[in-house]
């Protein structure tokens, strides 16, 4: 797998660690490390590389992700702001899209552009010591990274409408009471359980989790009818797969299943 320069990548099997690596800079997003995250979701769109979980984390014990860096933004142009955001945008969409399901395991701060990561994931596991904000309205801009459409779809629109329009900061247990994480651990274990998680999903049948996690992207994105019959879809690519038969074959053994995603 390839090496960057902001990122640091650790395979073990089946699961990616991914972590925002820019501790002096409280892992802030700047154009660099926006491209090389960009770069790398589009590699693994393309080859997998036997990736079936990745775990999204920050260097350091304080901080997850600081949000945009705006220290490079300081006199940038509009046009460099625009060109820096499409980086922002297309890491938004590759996200969306990924077919690997992402934890984020948010170790420290997460406020604003740190805040949209957690909750564009598809869920998080946070330590004590996070915090989390959407900072955006106190800088004269707004969440720009998919935070005003995925905030709501966690904690709901009036909870996510207070944390948008105060810019205030909010606890990890708070976050936990309100759906934005799913669980909060001791910073000790933080990465360990995330890990154990994502060991969990990556032992599982890779087709049949890709499929899975396409049909619950459609749960709030439409009707129940059309919900169902996406459903239906998703759940007949799976019937002729070699893990279907191994995983009934495995079942009526009473051993543990070897999937191998075909």
């Amino acid at each position: 797998m390839k090496r960057y320069d902001t990122l640091l990548l650790e395979q073990d099997d089946h699961v990616l660690t991914l972590t925002l690596n820019r501790p002096e800079a409280g892992n802030a997003l700047n154009t660099q490390m926006l491209a090389e995250i960009v770069d790398l979701l589009a590699s693994l769109y393309v080859d997998p590389c036997g990736v079936r979980c990745i775990v999204l984390t920050g260097a350091g014990e304080r901080i997850f992700c600081a949000g945009g860096d705006l220290k490079e933004r300081k006199g940038m142009s509009d046009e460099a702001w625009r060109r820096q955001h499409a980086l922002t945008e297309q890491m938004m969409r590759h996200l969306q899209e990924c077919a690997i399901p992402v934890i984020a395991a948010v170790n420290g701060a997460a406020f604003g552009g740190g805040c949209e990561l957690a909750v564009a994931v598809d869920f998080a596991y946070a330590s004590e010591t996070a915090r989390f904000a959407l900072t955006e309205v106190t800088l004269g801009i707004i969440p720009g990274a998919g935070g005003t459409q995925n905030l709501p779809r966690a904690c709901g629109v009036r909870r996510a409408k207070e944390i948008a329009l105060t810019g205030s900061p909010f606890t990890a247990q708070e976050a936990l009471q309100w759906g934005v994480v799913n669980k909060v651990c001791p910073p000790q274990t933080l990465l360990a359980e995330a890990r154990a998680t994502a060991r969990r999903i990556a032992g599982n049948a890779p087709v049949a989790v890709q499929q899975a996690k396409k049909s619950l992207g459609m749960a709030t994105q439409s009707d129940l009818s059309t919900g169902y019959r996406f459903e239906l879809e998703a759940y007949y690519r799976t019937i002729p797969t070699r893990d279907r038969l191994e995983g009934v074959l495995a079942y009526n053994e009473k051993r543990p299943p070897v999937f191998t995603g075909q």
